[in-house]
């Protein structure tokens, strides 16, 4: 790589260093080896479920223990909402009003996305906000083709001229219609969050990664909706914010992996990605910490079960870390007997979900105390898990590690060979599916804060192909948060209801029971 002073400027100002940029273009060549899924994860096979009984037990242990517990809810904010448009976006694109109706279009292209959109309509928590614009812009409106009305609400509704929904961050959208008010995602997540994320003093910390260039509008809508919100609640929210890291950016590689370089001649960089978020994630200092994506939230009605879900997981969190740290510092005094020891390699495996090494038993005195510790002193994720309904994403697997082990991990489609049929049909198989619900405990049996970088897979990222000013580029990205960049954590997976799952990833999700306070008639 020809590397000029204009390249080291650029990267010295991302807070790069050149070794690292070289370093990526060397893993481009190389390639990122695929994992190899051993079995999907089950119940009874790396996944629990809960009895009522004993969900009603973590419930208490959470609530008797969290007045002496510092939380936090750190939610990825970042995203735009173009993609949640993109049907939308293409129905501007292509249709032509003057020349076909709307039925003819929607008809030929199978859109049906455009038909349940027009359908529900009404229903969507921006239609009077829109439709006050369009009226005021199209005087006629109402006299105008079915096909021509629709194209225009949807452009005053995305595009620039009217209300630029389609450059907002997907947290500051209209999701849901109240009777005296319209809440965003961002609202709805302080609600939530006053359920099971806050402590004695009646405080809530919530931590949102959202992009530089929307602070402002963020801090706008807080201040906007405070006050409402902390007196319906009897909550004072702390809110904070930051973004991607410049220095988590990755160089893009053209198709016989050079640097990739713009019309000016200068090196192309992309965000990391998701994974690129453990390092706001550990920058926080807090004994649990709650993770969920902005757009996974629900109308009122049905924030007690979701709250409620919560706390069991984190009760469980509580569970296992107490009957980690207590064997740790067992271990500190003295050996483990025989008996002992026996209880501590059941705890690993029924709890932990560690294989232990065939030759465990054979192992010295020394480095069984050293395998015991190692494997107990690490973070700790009790992620829910729903039964998968064919929703894209990641799901729970057992995969071999570079040690020859089995491990629990959350496994994205990219991660897995497309040509190798065995390893398809394992992902085929998958059971459940990976929502984004994780309590997470980021602290050691002394109190440290663990340092979350040092248990990151970096063999675990993504090759994606993208293209920039008609050009094909291949670009990196980081070992995802969930997946790689907690690879070495302990992983706890809990059955959890689809009642906690309801994501916007298209803006006709909004229609869905989740998201709207009154349903269809």
């Amino acid at each position: 790589m020809n590397i000029t002073d204009k390249d080291i400027k650029l990267i010295t100002s991302k807070r790069l260093t050149v070794e690292k940029v070289l370093s990526q273009i060397e893993t481009f060549k190389n390639e990122i080896p695929f994992v190899a899924l051993r079995s999907a994860a089950s119940l009874d096979n790396g996944i629990l479920k809960f009895s009522e009984h004993y969900q009603t037990e973590l419930t208490k242990l959470y609530e008797s223990r969290s007045s002496d517990l510092e939380t936090t809810k750190f939610v990825p904010a970042s995203g735009a909402a173009t993609r949640m448009f993109k049907e939308l976006f293409k129905f501007l694109d292509n249709y032509e009003y003057r020349k076909e109706s709307l039925n003819s279009y929607t008809n030929h292209e199978k859109a049906n996305a455009i038909r349940l959109f027009l359908i529900g309509l009404e229903k969507f928590p921006f239609y009077e906000t829109v439709m006050k614009k369009v009226k005021s812009s199209y005087p006629n409106f109402e006299s105008l083709s079915e096909g021509r009305q629709l194209h225009i609400f949807v452009e005053m509704m995305l595009k620039e001229k009217g209300l630029n929904f389609g450059s907002y961050p997907k947290g500051l959208l209209p999701f849901h219609k109240y009777p005296d008010s319209i809440s965003t995602s961002f609202e709805e997540h302080l609600y939530e969050a006053a359920g099971y994320n806050k402590n004695t003093n009646g405080d809530s910390k919530l931590h949102f990664t959202i992009s530089k260039e929307h602070l402002d509008a963020f801090k706008d809508e807080f201040e906007r909706i405070k006050k409402k919100v902390e007196e319906k609640t009897n909550t004072n929210f702390i809110i904070t914010y930051s973004f991607q890291k410049s220095e988590t950016d990755t160089i893009a590689v053209d198709e016989n992996n050079e640097p990739f370089r713009k019309e000016d001649g200068s090196l192309f960089f992309r965000p990391g990605g998701h994974g690129a978020l453990i390092e706001n994630l550990n920058d926080l200092d807090a004994d649990i910490i709650y993770i969920k994506n902005i757009d996974n939230v629900v109308v009122r009605k049905y924030q007690d079960e979701v709250s409620g879900y919560k706390k069991i997981l984190a009760g469980k969190l509580i569970e296992i870390q107490d009957e980690a740290f207590r064997i740790l510092n067992a271990i500190d005094k003295k050996s483990p007997s025989e008996a002992e020891l026996i209880d501590i390699k059941k705890f690993l495996v029924e709890q932990l979900n560690v294989r232990l090494p065939i030759d465990f038993d054979k192992f010295s005195e020394k480095y069984k105390l050293q395998f015991l510790k190692e494997s107990l002193n690490r973070p700790i994720r009790v992620c829910g898990m729903v039964i998968n309904e064919g929703e894209p994403g990641g799901g729970p697997f057992w995969v071999k590690n570079d040690n020859g082990r089995l491990v629990l991990q959350i496994i994205e489609t990219p991660q897995i060979n497309p040509e190798d049929h065995r390893q398809l049909e394992i992902l085929e198989s998958a059971t459940h599916f990976n929502p984004v619900d994780l309590v997470c405990g980021v602290r050691d049996y002394k109190g440290n804060k663990f340092d979350l970088l040092k248990y990151v897979d970096p063999d675990a990222g993504f090759i994606t192909t993208k293209s920039l000013d008609g050009k094909v580029l291949k670009a990196l990205e980081l070992p995802g948060l969930w997946n790689g960049a907690m690879s070495n954590w302990i992983s706890v997976f809990v059955e959890v209801p689809l009642t906690t799952f309801n994501p916007v990833k298209t803006v006709n999700d909004l229609l869905k029971s989740a998201h709207q306070v009154k349903l269809f008639s």
